[in-house]
């Protein structure tokens, strides 16, 4: 799953790709965003790790759990 984060006075976005599920990311960003002087910290899928400060973060994008479908199967 792919979390999009848009930050304040910027028009670039962090995209992390997860494989935390949609209630655990949201339960962490809510945390985070109600906390203004804190930092949100997210893990990706590779390993790799991300700290954002919470004062920066303008929106959050969670993506969806279900699988997209390749090809002409869905027509």
């Amino acid at each position: 799953m792919d979390i999009k984060i848009g930050f304040a006075d910027s028009a670039r976005e962090l995209i992390i790709s997860s494989n935390q599920s949609q209630d655990e990311v949201a339960a962490k960003v809510s945390e985070a965003l109600s906390d203004d002087s804190g930092i949100f910290d997210m893990t990706d899928d590779k390993g790799r790790r991300f700290l954002v400060r919470n004062n920066r973060i303008a929106y959050v994008e969670v993506g969806t759990t279900t699988p997209r479908t390749v090809g002409f199967a869905g027509a």
